[in-house]
C-alpha cells in the first residue's frame, strides 16, 4: 500500500492508514499523518488535506523554529493548531535556532544509531509533558491529526512510533514505517538546508547522519517495553486506562 501523500509544499507526508495490528486489525485511514514541515503547502494542498478530514494540526518543532519560520497557510484555517515543543527552551530564546534534530547539541559525526536513539529516549525523559500532550490531541481530534516537525522523521517519528505501539502495531512494522523516510531523506535535506534556522546547523553536514537506521527505532521500543509498553510508559505519565484505550480506538478501523 502506498501512503505517501505528495503534495506541492512538502517531501515527507504519509498516512499511517492500513497499517496491521498484532490482532489482525487496521489503523484507520487519514485518522494519524506523519509530516515534515507544513510552510510551503499550497492553496490547493490545504484543501486537499481538509478534503482527507484533517482536524488538528501538532507543531512538534521548537519555539525558535516556530518564530523564525511564521506562520503557515493552515493557520488561516478553521483547523486546531497545537505546539508542542520537544526543547527545553523560553519562547523568545533566538539561540534555539541551534537545538533542532538536525543539529542535536553536537558537531562530532553520527557514526551509528545509538546517537539518534538515545536523543529519542531524551525526548519521552525531557519532555514527557509535550510527548503526552501530542497524543492527547491524537485521542481527542474530531477527525485526523498531521503529526510534523522540520523533517519528519525524529520528533515525529517518535510520538508516531507511540502511537502505533498503544494502538497494538507489531514492532517491526513500526521500524518499517520509520526507515521509510529515508527514501524522501535527499529531498527533507535540500527543502531545509537553504532557510532559517537550518541552514547553519546543516551546513558541511554528512547526509548520512540523518539516515534513519531500524536500530534507532528498536531501541526506542526496547526503552517503552521495559516501562510495560507504550501504554504502560503513558501510565506513568498519569494517563488512565480509559485515556489509553480512547487513543487506540481513535486510531483503529472499527
Amino acid at each position: 500500500m502506498d501512503r505517501w501523500i505528495d503534495l506541492d509544499g512538502v517531501v515527507n507526508m504519509r498516512d499511517l492508514g492500513g497499517l496491521p495490528t498484532r490482532d489482525g486489525g487496521r489503523i484507520q485511514a487519514h485518522r494519524l499523518i506523519r509530516s515534515d514541515n507544513l510552510q510551503d503547502l499550497s492553496r490547493a494542498d490545504v484543501t486537499r488535506l481538509i478534503g482527507l478530514g484533517v482536524s488538528d494540526i501538532v507543531d512538534l518543532r521548537s519555539n525558535t523554529e516556530v518564530q523564525v519560520s511564521g506562520d503557515g497557510p493552515l493557520r488561516a484555517t478553521p483547523l486546531r493548531h497545537h505546539h508542542h515543543s520537544f526543547f527545553p527552551e523560553a519562547r523568545n530564546d533566538r539561540a534555539g535556532a541551534a537545538a533542532n534534530d538536525w543539529r542535536a547539541g553536537t558537531h562530532e559525526m553520527v557514526k551509528d544509531a545509538s546517537f539518534w536513539s538515545q536523543h529519542y529516549r531524551g525526548y519521552l525523559t525531557g519532555r514527557p509533558d509535550s510527548v503526552t500532550a501530542a497524543l492527547s490531541v491524537v485521542a481527542s481530534a474530531a477527525g485526523g491529526t498531521i503529526v510534523h516537525c522540520a523533517a519528519g522523521k525524529d520528533r515525529t517519528g517518535t510520538v508516531v512510533g507511540l502511537a502505533l505501539a498503544v494502538a497494538g502495531v507489531p514492532d517491526e512494522v513500526i521500524v518499517e514505517d520509520y526507515v521509510l523516510t529515508s527514501e524522501r531523506l535527499e529531498a527533507i535535506m535540500a527543502r531545509l538546508i537553504g532557510r532559517p534556522p537550518y541552514a547553519e546547523s546543516l551546513a558541511g553536514r554528512n547526509h548520512a547522519e540523518q539516515i534513519p537506521l531500524a536500530a534507532s527505532m528498536e531501541a526506542l521500543l526496547d526503552f517503552l517495553a521495559d516501562a510495560g509498553g507504550a501504554d504502560g510508559w503513558l501510565r506513568e505519565q498519569g494517563w488512565t486506562a480509559d485515556e489509553v484505550d480512547a487513543l487506540q480506538a481513535k486510531l483503529l478501523t472499527p
